[in-house]
């Protein structure tokens, strides 16, 4: 890690914390950028308990306006009687569940904050409590890596009243600064934020907050935002991700079955809304969708190698560069093509010598 991350990345988590190494509150670089929040989890991020639906969404949006943020909360859901009511919180679910519909809403959306509340459902209902910990380190990966650019900010899991879940909330909260520490040390934009100011006055019910208690999730979430303010974290909302659509009329740029495992075939479809459809441009030269970078196969140079979706690792078979109306791989000198400029949807797409064809121009459409 370089050395110049270590101050900031102290910084963070301590004022994430609401302290500082100094003991005194951290200055705040930019509160002008513009956020693109994604609260994510499960029913406490819904707002269940809350008197408006709007659980901590609320405050923490009047909190982040308060400080100058232009803001959008984003997410596939809408709940609660906020002005700006999208999330990303889903009753009932479990970690692994969420991780089922992470790329696909981060791929859509394209946060610059995540604010991450969730494993209450696992611990709830002793559903593999002993590899909790792990689901959620991996889902911390699965989101750092769908949304380089963003900060995230993972809670401990606020107080119950649930004996089931009680038994097993220490532990588990007591390994997500671990989870937090080794994210930071590979580089990425994660905090921890603790919760532990909420007591069981400030429950609805066994398992979620009241008002005052969505308050207090509100504050601490703040802090974390305030934090990687200060630490140089937030970035600017990157352009959202669009669909690309062929020369050949009515198709996209589709991954197959809106897979996310690695190798998954890139190929033509019939363009729809689907958040397989929808790509991001990076700033290193990679096209992304479904948290993968779409990747010549092999890192193949031939014509005829096949284009599909991987893991980013940084390699020149993921780097395109636009040329004459398309995608050129500058590593093999060949474009991205349609083969046969066939119509058919579920044609996987290979690279080929670029020529100008129809089957090589690939246009950005906005999203929505």
């Amino acid at each position: 890690m370089r050395k110049s991350w270590i101050r900031p990345l102290i910084t963070l988590v301590a004022a994430a914390l609401g302290v500082t190494a100094a003991g005194v509150a951290p200055a705040f670089a930019a509160p002008d950028t513009p956020l693109r929040v994604m609260p994510l989890g499960d029913s406490i991020t819904w707002g269940v308990g809350s008197s408006t639906g709007n659980g901590y969404r609320a405050p923490l949006w009047d909190k982040l306006a308060a400080d100058g943020h232009p803001l959008d909360f984003v997410g596939t859901l809408r709940g609660g009687s906020m002005s700006d009511p999208d999330n990303q919180g889903h009753s009932g679910y479990r970690i692994d569940q969420i991780a089922a519909l992470a790329d696909a809403s981060l791929t859509r959306y394209r946060p610059n904050v995540v604010t991450l509340h969730i494993g209450t459902n696992d611990l709830n209902r002793s559903y593999q409590v002993s590899t909790a910990t792990a689901r959620l380190k991996s889902l911390v990966g699965q989101i750092t890596a769908a949304a380089p650019d963003a900060t995230v900010l993972v809670a401990s899991l606020v107080v119950s009243t649930s004996a089931t879940e009680e038994q097993y909330r220490a532990a588990y909260n007591q390994a997500i600064p671990q989870i937090v520490s080794e994210a930071q040390a590979a580089g990425r934009r994660v905090a921890y934020v603790d919760m532990s100011s909420l007591t069981t006055a400030d429950l609805a019910d066994a398992l979620h907050p009241n008002d005052a208690g969505y308050q207090k999730m509100a504050d601490a979430f703040h802090r974390g935002v305030q934090a990687a303010d200060s630490a140089g974290w937030l970035r600017n909302p990157a352009p959202s991700p669009a669909r690309v659509q062929s020369g050949i009329a009515g198709k996209c740029l589709d991954v197959n079955g809106a897979g996310t495992a690695d190798g998954t075939a890139v190929q033509t479809w019939s363009c729809g809304d689907g958040a397989n459809q929808f790509w991001s441009a990076y700033t290193d030269g990679t096209l992304r969708s479904m948290g993968k970078c779409l990747d010549a196969a092999g890192w193949g140079t031939a014509n005829g190698t096949k284009v599909q979706i991987w893991s980013c690792h940084g390699g020149a078979n993921q780097v395109w560069e636009p040329y004459n109306g398309g995608y050129r791989n500058p590593a093999s000198g060949r474009c991205l093509d349609v083969p046969g400029s066939s119509t058919a949807d579920g044609t996987q797409l290979h690279l080929w010598d670029c020529n100008g064809g129809s089957n090589q121009k690939w246009t950005t459409l906005t999203a929505g």
